[in-house]
């Protein structure tokens, strides 16, 4: 579905009667972020090893990558493993491994032909050389690319971007008493991130679990109550109408409420 078709299509939605059409240019998030949870559940409903329900998730991922690119989202980002994963048995985060190696290898020939920027966020630290060396080809051989930038938070940890930008500021000589939030934000894991308009968790779980916590501040939060494999095309159209229907103020009022003395954020 191209960008053209999605504003239409985002034209023709209501909510209670009320058209979107005047809003539509601005109904579409220009980055949207998503915590893929649910894998082991929807193996365990099945009575299946949890290597299977991380390579059904891994299909879901090529369904909503493909998907954002056609409906024109700019930034994709998927939290595919954080610092907090290696605490899971040991088979598992081994095979978390190695399917994020295959995944490089095989489906960044097609992300590159179809314009995506691979950019990998998070700690390098404990990762084998051969993920390094796949991680670092695939952002090297996707560099020129701008249709998408697909961010891949692996090892990542909210927290700990925000620690290491700030030890990254006081390296570049800036005071402690004199630290800013630019100072912050030129200094995470990506200069090229926006901040996303839309974070969408999948799994009926509604918490950030230390995902782009700086970032994400004002972000429109999306619960999907299906499980991450079974995420697809349909889901993803019913997080982006349901944004589409959101007036986004940033701590600010709508011109049209009735003032109060309540602090509205």
């Amino acid at each position: 579905m191209s960008l053209q078709h999605w504003l239409r299509y985002l034209r023709g939605r209501s909510r209670g009667g009320r058209s979107l059409g005047s809003r539509s240019a601005a109904a579409l998030p220009y980055h949207v972020a998503i915590i893929m949870d649910g894998n082991g559940r929807w193996a365990h409903r099945r009575g299946l090893p949890v290597a299977a329900g991380h390579r059904a998730g891994a299909e879901a991922v090529r369904r909503v990558v493909r998907a954002a690119r056609e409906r024109g989202i700019r930034q994709l980002t998927l939290y595919s493993f954080s610092l907090e994963n290696w605490k899971r048995p040991r088979d598992e985060v081994e095979t978390l491994m190695r399917l994020h190696e295959e995944m490089i290898e095989k489906e960044t020939p097609a992300l590159n032909e179809n314009g995506c920027r691979v950019i990998f966020i998070g700690s390098r630290e404990g990762l084998s050389e051969s993920l390094l060396q796949r991680m670092k080809w695939a952002e090297d051989l996707t560099a020129h690319n701008s249709a998408l930038f697909l961010f891949i938070a692996f090892n990542y940890g909210g927290r700990r971007e925000i620690i290491d930008a700030v030890r990254r500021a006081a390296y570049e000589g800036v005071d402690a008493s004199a630290l800013t939030e630019q100072d912050i934000a030129r200094n995470l894991y990506s200069p090229f991130m926006r901040d996303p308009d839309l974070v969408i968790r999948t799994s009926g779980e509604k918490r950030l679990s230390n995902f782009l916590l700086w970032q994400s501040a004002y972000s429109e939060l999306y619960f999907a109550s299906c499980l991450w494999p079974d995420f697809d095309e349909n889901e993803f159209d019913k997080a982006l109408a349901d944004y589409a229907k959101r007036e986004r103020r940033f701590g600010g009022r709508d011109t049209c409420e009735a003032v109060s003395e309540d602090v509205d954020a």
